[in-house]
C-alpha cells in the first residue's frame, strides 16, 4: 500500500513539473495562452428617483 502511495506521489509530481514546463516553454513553440481580449459595452440603467 506504501508504495502505491509513492508512485502516486511521484505522478502527481511528475505531471506538476511537466505542466509547469508546458507554461513555459509553451509559447515558444506557438502555444500561446492568453484569453481573447474584447472590448463589450453593457448599457446601465440608473434609477434616479
Amino acid at each position: 500500500m506504501g508504495r502505491l502511495f509513492k508512485f502516486l506521489f511521484y505522478l502527481v509530481v511528475i505531471c506538476f513539473l511537466g505542466l509547469a514546463v508546458f507554461a513555459y516553454v509553451g509559447p515558444f513553440f506557438g502555444a500561446d495562452f492568453a484569453p481573447q481580449q474584447v472590448e463589450r459595452r453593457v448599457p446601465v440603467e440608473l434609477d434616479g428617483k
